[in-house]
């Protein structure tokens, strides 16, 4: 009777892996880096500062899912190396979380990696582009993040100021698109006060 019992619940976990593997939906290709373009003559003095994200897109996110998430700021701050300390800020539950990363330049500006990356036991690379900016209003930045041999990719939409013109807005949707994602995809955030000012 126990070893009848034991091999229908393996019968069953082996059913509910299987299914669950099923329904792991399929992640849209991360585009060539060639085809990710960077910002002409970036210069990271002007770049450096508080950033609010104002809008992401991501082969991981389901607008569905994600609405529920809150707008975020991360603040770049340039060091000797030129490379940067980001600190992000966030609303979690109540609470404010804080984390900061260490992004290093390569030789191409406006294009990073992460440092200590051994630090991060499951990412095997991660990359960060600035696409576009203006410095004073806006910036669209493409990460790309290889974690357990799967690759994230997923762009944000920064302000200086938690609002943005309709035709930023429309541009980076523009830019979204020309990535294979959709408005599904996409989730443009409410903004919020707490945590991020200050």
């Amino acid at each position: 009777m126990a070893l009848g019992l034991l091999c229908l619940g393996l019968t069953l976990l082996g059913t509910l892996q299987s299914q669950a593997q099923d329904t792991t939906p399929t992640l849209i290709p991360s585009p060539p880096l060639s085809k990710v373009p960077l910002q002409p003559d970036f210069q990271d003095d002007q770049f450096q500062g508080k950033w609010y994200a104002v809008a992401v897109a991501g082969n991981g996110f389901q607008k569905e899912k994600e609405s529920q998430s809150n707008m975020y700021s991360d603040t770049y701050e340039l060091k000797d190396d030129h490379s940067y300390n980001v600190t992000a800020t966030l609303l979690r539950g109540q609470a404010c979380d804080y984390w900061i990363r260490t992004f290093v330049p390569s030789d191409q500006p406006g294009h990073f990696t992460l440092g200590n990356l051994p630090r991060y036991r499951t990412i095997q690379s991660y990359i960060v582009r600035v696409t576009a900016t203006n410095y004073n209003r806006f910036a669209i930045v493409f990460f790309q993040k290889t974690s357990r041999n799967t690759v994230y990719f997923k762009t944000v939409l920064y302000g200086r100021t938690k609002e943005l013109s309709p035709s930023v807005k429309r541009r980076f949707v523009n830019f979204v698109k020309s990535l294979g994602l959709s408005d599904d995809n996409t989730v443009f955030f409410e903004p919020i006060d707490k945590c991020i000012d200050g």
